[in-house]
C-alpha cells in the first residue's frame, strides 16, 4: 500500500481554517466583509468573551436564497467570480469561497437568512463541518450569523488564543478600520452587552474619523484628493501636530479593502519627513482606487496584503500628493496660553522649593522698583537648587514668546549682581587655598591609565574637584588632580531623574503634583486595555489616574519631576512605548525602566546656562547613583582626559 493518501474533507477544512481563521477577529472580518458585499447599509457585530464563546453578525443586505444555503458552506464556492479572468478585476471584498467552510470547520455555526422576495427565511446549523439542521423560520431581510465556541474541536488552537479582553480589542480595531473603509455603511459594535462603536452611515468620512478618534484629531485634518490616469486618491491626513510612536494611525484602503503595505507607508512617511520628529508616525486615512489589472489581491489568505504592478508609480503619486498638501497649508501650531494659576495652589506646591510669588495680575498696575524685589533666602539648600533647575526646565518647555524681562525695573537687579560677586569671591578664595597647599610630587611609573582608578564621582573626591567652567552652555569642565572631566549637563540630569524615578517606584516614595485642568486621555480599546494592565506602574511613580467613562481616563496628578512637561503627548508616548507586540510579556523590571525613562523629558536641555551652584548640586546627586557614567539611552554623561594626554597633544612630552 502506498504511503501517500488523499486527506478526508474534515481534515482538509481544518487545515484551511488554520490559514483563514487565526482568531475571533478573523471570523468577524470575513462575515462583515460578506455583509458589505451583500449591499448591506447597516451591520452589527456583537461578541462575548472576546468572541471566543459567541460572535453574532447581523446585516440588512440582500440575504441568501434557500437553494444557495448549503452550497455557501462548501469549500471554494462563491458568487463573486466565475472564471480565472475575473481575478484581474475584482470589485468585491471576498472572492475565494473559503471563509464559511473554514469557520464552520472549527466552530458551531447558525445562519438565519432571508431575501426580500421570500416570505420566510431559512435557519441553517452546521457544527465542525457537519450539517445539523435546516428549516424555515421567520426573519427580517438580510443575514444573521451566530458563531459559538470557536476552536472547540481544535484545543491546540484554542489554547493559543489571548485573553478575552485582548481578543476583543483586536475585534474593536477591525471594526474601526471597516467603518473607515465604508462611511456609507452604519456599523455597530457591541462587546459583552456594551456598545463600543456606532457610526451613522451618512457617507462622510470626516464624521467617522470624529466618532472614532475624537475632536482633537478631527479638528487637525487636511483633506487630500488627486487622480491620474491609473490611480485616484481621497481621504484625510493629519497635521504634523498629530503624531504617534507607532504606525497604528496609518490606515490605507485599496479599492475599499483595508490593507497593510510597506510601499504606501514609506511614501507617506517620506512625505512627512520634514514635518515630524524621528520615530514619529503621522495620522492618515487614505482611500486609493486603482485599476484591478494593476494589483494582485490574491497574495495572502486573509487578503491583508496585495502586490502592485507599478510600485514606483504608486509611491511617487502618493508622495507627491501628500507633500503638496502639507506644503500648501500654513502649519504653524497654535499655542493655548493657560489660565493663571491661583497663588494659593502655587504656594502649596512649591512652598519648600522657592519663595512665594507675587500675583501675576495685580489689581493696580504699578511700576516695579528694583528695591521692591523680594530677597531670596540666604540658606540655599539642595531643595532650593533643584527647584531652580525645575523652573528652568519648565520655562524651556513652555516656550512663551513674551520676553523674560517684563518691566523696566527688572533690567537692573543689584541683588543678582551681588550674588554673582559673592560667588566669584568665594571661588577665588578656594582657588588661593588650593595654590597654598603643598603639592607632593609623585614619581610617575609607566602603567595603563584607567578612568576608574581615580573616581570623580566618589564622595571622597568632593573636596578635591574643581569646577573650571562651562563651554557651549552645555558641557562643564571639572578638574580632579591630573584629570580633566567634561560633563554633559543634559545627559547627567537625565541619569539623575531616571534613577530617582526608578528608586521611587521600588520604594513607593514619591511626590505628586496636582494639575489643573486634568489631562483627558481618549484611548482606543486596545490602548485602554494596555493602560489598565500597566496602571500600577504609573501610580507607583506618582500619577493619579481615574476612569472617565468608556475608554477615557483623567490624569489629575503627575510625579513632581514631570510637572514641567506634563502634557497629553508625554502620556501617549508612554503608552505607545508599552505597546510593543514583539515582546508582549515584559518583566516588571523592564516595564519600570520603560516608564522611568520618560522622566528624562524633564531633564535640563543643552544650550541652557546653569549656575555653578546648580552644577554642584547636580554633581552631588550623581555621587549617589549606582551607574552615573551613562544616561538611560546609553550616551556617556562624562568623558575624561588626563594631563598626560593634553601634554602629548601639545608635544610637551613624546
Amino acid at each position: 500500500m502506498g504511503k501517500i493518501q488523499v486527506l478526508d474533507q474534515v481534515t482538509i477544512d481544518k487545515i484551511a481554517a488554520g490559514e483563514v481563521v487565526e482568531r475571533p477577529a478573523s471570523v468577524v472580518k470575513e462575515l462583515v466583509e460578506n455583509a458589505i458585499d451583500a449591499n448591506a447599509t447597516a451591520v452589527t457585530a456583537e461578541i462575548q468573551e472576546g468572541g471566543i464563546s459567541l460572535i453574532r453578525i447581523t446585516d440588512n443586505g440582500n440575504g441568501m436564497e434557500k437553494d444557495d444555503v448549503r452550497n455557501a458552506f462548501l469549500r471554494h464556492s462563491t458568487s463573486k467570480i466565475r472564471t480565472v479572468d475575473d481575478l484581474t478585476h475584482i470589485s468585491s471584498l471576498g472572492f475565494r469561497g473559503e471563509a464559511l467552510s473554514s469557520i464552520a470547520a472549527v466552530s458551531q455555526v447558525e445562519m438565519i437568512t432571508k431575501t426580500e422576495k421570500e416570505p420566510f427565511g431559512v435557519s441553517y446549523q452546521i457544527s465542525g463541518g457537519k450539517e445539523i439542521s435546516m428549516e424555515e423560520t421567520g426573519a427580517p431581510d438580510g443575514t444573521t450569523f451566530l458563531v459559538r465556541q470557536l476552536f472547540y474541536n481544535v484545543p491546540a488552537r484554542r489554547k493559543f488564543l489571548r485573553t478575552p479582553m485582548t481578543e476583543a480589542s483586536h475585534v474593536s480595531d477591525l471594526m474601526t478600520r471597516l467603518s473607515l473603509s465604508h462611511p456609507d455603511v452604519s456599523f455597530q459594535f457591541i462587546n459583552n452587552g456594551q456598545e463600543r462603536l456606532h457610526t451613522s452611515g451618512n457617507g462622510k468620512l470626516k464624521d467617522v474619523i470624529y466618532h472614532v478618534y475624537g475632536r482633537e484629531i478631527a479638528g487637525n485634518l487636511i483633506e487630500v484628493s488627486a487622480q491620474n490616469e491609473h490611480i485616484q486618491l481621497s481621504g484625510f491626513i493629519g497635521k504634523p501636530v498629530i503624531t504617534r510612536g507607532n504606525r497604528n494611525y496609518e490606515t490605507f484602503f485599496v479599492n475599499g479593502r483595508y490593507i497593510k503595505s510597506s510601499i504606501l507607508s514609506k511614501a507617506v512617511e517620506d512625505a512627512y519627513k520634514d514635518f515630524t520628529m524621528q520615530h514619529k508616525y503621522p495620522f492618515v486615512v487614505l482611500h486609493i482606487t486603482i485599476l484591478g489589472e494593476m494589483i494582485d489581491v490574491n497574495v495572502h489568505p486573509t487578503k491583508m496584503e496585495l502586490r502592485f504592478d507599478h510600485q514606483q508609480e504608486v509611491y511617487q503619486f502618493l508622495y507627491k500628493t501628500i507633500g503638496e498638501a502639507l506644503h500648501e497649508r500654513e502649519l504653524i501650531p497654535e499655542v493655548e496660553v493657560p489660565e493663571p494659576v491661583p497663588v494659593q495652589k502655587e504656594k502649596k506646591y512649591f512652598e519648600k522649593k522657592e519663595p512665594p510669588k507675587e500675583p501675576s495680575f495685580p489689581k493696580e498696575p504699578a511700576e516695579k522698583k528694583p528695591d521692591d524685589r523680594k530677597e531670596e533666602p540666604k540658606d540655599r539648600d539642595l531643595d532650593y537648587f533643584m527647584g531652580k533647575m525645575r523652573e528652568r526646565v519648565r520655562s524651556y518647555h513652555e516656550q512663551f514668546s513674551s520676553a523674560e524681562v517684563k518691566e523696566k525695573g527688572q533690567i537692573h537687579e543689584p541683588a543678582q549682581k551681588a550674588d554673582k560677586i559673592r560667588e566669584a569671591v568665594s571661588y577665588r578664595i578656594r582657588q588661593e587655598k588650593t595654590k597654598q597647599e603643598p603639592k607632593a610630587e609623585k614619581e610617575q611609573k609607566a602603567e595603563q591609565l584607567s578612568f576608574f582608578e581615580e573616581k570623580l564621582l566618589d564622595e571622597s573626591s568632593v573636596p578635591d574637584y574643581k569646577i573650571v567652567g562651562q563651554v557651549f552652555d552645555t558641557y562643564w569642565i571639572v578638574q580632579l588632580h591630573d584629570n580633566m572631566y567634561i560633563i554633559d549637563q543634559h545627559a547627567a540630569h537625565e541619569r539623575v531623574l531616571y534613577e530617582k524615578t526608578l528608586r521611587g517606584m521600588k520604594t513607593r516614595e514619591y511626590t505628586s503634583q496636582y494639575i489643573s485642568p486634568p489631562i483627558v486621555l481618549d484611548l482606543s480599546m486596545q490602548e485602554a486595555e494596555l493602560f489598565r494592565k500597566y496602571m500600577d506602574q504609573f501610580t507607583r511613580i506618582g500619577f493619579e489616574i481615574e476612569p472617565f467613562g468608556g475608554d477615557t481616563f483623567t490624569v489629575s496628578a503627575v510625579p513632581d519631576n514631570l510637572f514641567s512637561v506634563a502634557k497629553k503627548e508625554l502620556l501617549l508616548e508612554m503608552i505607545d512605548s508599552l505597546s510593543d507586540e514583539i515582546s508582549p510579556n515584559l518583566t516588571p523590571d523592564i516595564l519600570d525602566e520603560k516608564i522611568a525613562s520618560m522622566s528624562c523629558k524633564a531633564a535640563v536641555k543643552g544650550n541652557y546656562r546653569l549656575s555653578r551652584k546648580e552644577v554642584e548640586t547636580l554633581l552631588d546627586e550623581l555621587l549617589k547613583l549606582d551607574n552615573p557614567y551613562h544616561c538611560p539611552h546609553g550616551r556617556p554623561t562624562i568623558i575624561a582626559m588626563t594631563k598626560r594626554e593634553l601634554e602629548k597633544k601639545f608635544k610637551r612630552i613624546i
